[in-house]
């Protein structure tokens, strides 16, 4: 079974960025998965959370609700402080995502970009260095060797993918985005569950209707640059992640 992977920094990320593309190969069969590094306790939107705590725990139940309306195989929030994935041990995290590469073995990571989507969010840029690292060294025996026993043994990821956009945002700090290289053309049912998805992050209702509004105006394509590739190759234009990929 083919394999994909997507390696996010807060719970939302997965609907907001990458909802209709993870709906799609899931319903291809394609098994999916989805890290989330923080749990989002950050937050300026915080529902009726009284304290972090118990904004990251009512964000992990909307995640899973999210995951599983984008029939995602399994998804997973980690610990990681929210708003501060630049203060932390970079080795500690690649190390960590590293070994969760090798052990779910994807053919296809797709994370944000290195300037942190059309946001900017520095836990945006962080979590695309971190997983970009991790897709590269989880192939080497040279990186985490500790991590090689018990049945774990280097994975070479055939693709890695950026998420990124054809616009910006004019009222946020500059963003310089990554070309376009890959086009997932959207039906409207997996516009609307996009959306949906998104609103079952009920923590971040203020956010709803610019989202919506910039979805049906924006959101027919989920674009996406190739950073890089097992296989050398010329960049070509393309409309599947998974283009080839082997088994």
């Amino acid at each position: 079974m083919l394999r994909l992977l997507c390696i996010t920094a807060h719970p939302d990320d997965e609907a907001g960025g990458f909802g209709g593309t993870l709906l799609r190969y899931a319903e291809r069969g394609v098994e999916t998965h989805v890290i989330c590094l923080t749990p989002g306790q950050a937050a300026t939107h915080r529902g009726q959370a009284k304290s972090d705590d118990e904004l990251s725990a009512i964000r992990r139940v909307e995640f899973d609700a999210a995951c599983k309306l984008l029939k995602v195989s399994r998804g997973t929030v980690l610990d990681y402080p929210d708003g501060k994935l630049d203060c932390q041990d970079f080795h500690a995290v690649v190390a960590d995502l590293t070994l969760r590469v090798r052990k779910l073995r994807p053919h296809v990571i797709m994370t944000m970009g290195t300037e942190g989507a059309i946001t900017a969010h520095p836990d945006h840029s962080m979590v695309s260095v971190f997983a970009t690292m991790a897709s590269h060294w989880a192939e080497r025996t040279n990186r985490f060797p500790e991590q090689l026993q018990n049945g774990v043994t280097p994975h070479k990821t055939q693709k890695l993918y950026y998420g990124t956009a054809l616009f910006t945002m004019p009222d946020r700090q500059p963003v310089a985005l990554a070309p376009t290289t890959t086009t997932i053309e959207l039906e409207q049912r997996e516009i609307e569950a996009k959306i949906a998805a998104f609103k079952l992050h009920t923590s971040q209702s203020p956010l709803f209707g610019f989202f919506e509004e910039t979805i049906r105006k924006r959101g027919r394509l989920e674009v996406f640059h190739l950073a890089n590739s097992s296989t050398p190759r010329k960049v070509e234009t393309e409309t599947d992640l998974f283009a080839g990929v082997m088994e």
